[in-house]
This record gives structure tokens, C-alpha cells and sequence, in this order.
């Protein structure tokens, strides 16, 4: 299973138009070779480096495994996105405060043999806790951003 982005490389600083440097839109995204037993998909970006912590940007579920692409500043029809770190639901960009280096942003993609029935509101110990028990497979995209 391959994720990537038009917008940056892995291991590549991420456009401050995706960040909240910018206009704090969600990346373009790529996903490829699906594994054929895939129910849905889902997505995690989260950032390792966070001062206190790591720190959950993005978390969208029930993506339709025959989904090729993730528009720009959009979720595929039917999928459910989550609450991030910042208490709102949705994107919330790279945002690393300053002094505190280059942050990690980790777009995680998981393969799921099901579909997640958890509420839109579920924290984020109770969503991992479904995709680790459902995932079939899993890719990443690294993005970089701070000084």
C-alpha cells in the first residue's frame, strides 16, 4: 500500500499553504495497491515532536477502500472525520512553536478489514484502539515543517 502527496516527498519539508503558516489546508493525497481484502481505510496525521506530546492533527475513518485520492482541503464522501488535538473537528495543520526545531508529521494509512463504528467524537485512545484490531496493512508519508 503506497500514500503520497503532489505537494511534498516523504522525508520533505510540507508547503506552508498546509500549515498555519498558510492557508491550513489538508495535503492532496495519493493512495495505491489497496490490499484486495480492505472493508475501508483509515487516517491518521500526528506530529511525534510536539512539545507536550504527540499531538493528533487529522483523523478521518470509513474512507472507501477504492479511494484514490484525497482532494486538497476535502474528505472522501461517506468517511467520518474525527476531533484533533486542538478540540475541533478536522484538519488542523503543522503549527510546531518556535525554537522547538523540525517536527515529524506523520500521515499514517490503515488498511482496515472492517468498518469503525465509533462516534465522530471518540478520543483518540478509542479510535487507535479500533484501527489496531481491524488493520490488514499500513503505509506512512513523513512531512516536515519548523525551523
Amino acid at each position: 500500500m503506497q500514500l503520497t502527496s503532489v505537494h511534498f516527498a516523504d522525508q520533505t519539508r510540507i508547503p506552508d499553504q498546509y500549515t498555519c503558516k498558510g492557508q491550513n489546508l489538508s495535503p492532496t493525497l495519493a493512495i495505491a495497491d489497496v490490499p484486495a481484502g480492505a472493508i475501508s481505510l483509515a487516517l491518521i496525521l500526528h506530529d511525534p515532536d510536539a512539545v507536550h506530546g504527540d499531538f493528533l492533527h487529522w483523523v478521518v475513518w470509513n474512507i472507501h477502500p477504492d479511494t484514490t485520492a484525497i482532494a486538497e482541503n476535502s474528505v472522501p464522501d461517506g468517511a467520518v472525520q474525527g476531533v484533533n488535538g486542538g478540540g475541533t473537528p478536522g484538519y488542523m495543520g503543522p503549527c510546531p512553536p518556535a525554537g522547538t526545531g523540525t517536527h515529524h508529521y506523520i500521515f499514517e494509512l490503515y488498511a482496515l478489514k472492517d468498518m469503525l463504528d465509533i462516534p465522530a467524537d471518540a478520543d483518540r485512545a478509542a479510535i487507535q484502539a479500533a484501527i489496531n484490531e481491524h488493520t490488514i496493512e499500513k503505509t506512512q508519508l513523513v512531512g516536515l515543517f519548523g525551523e
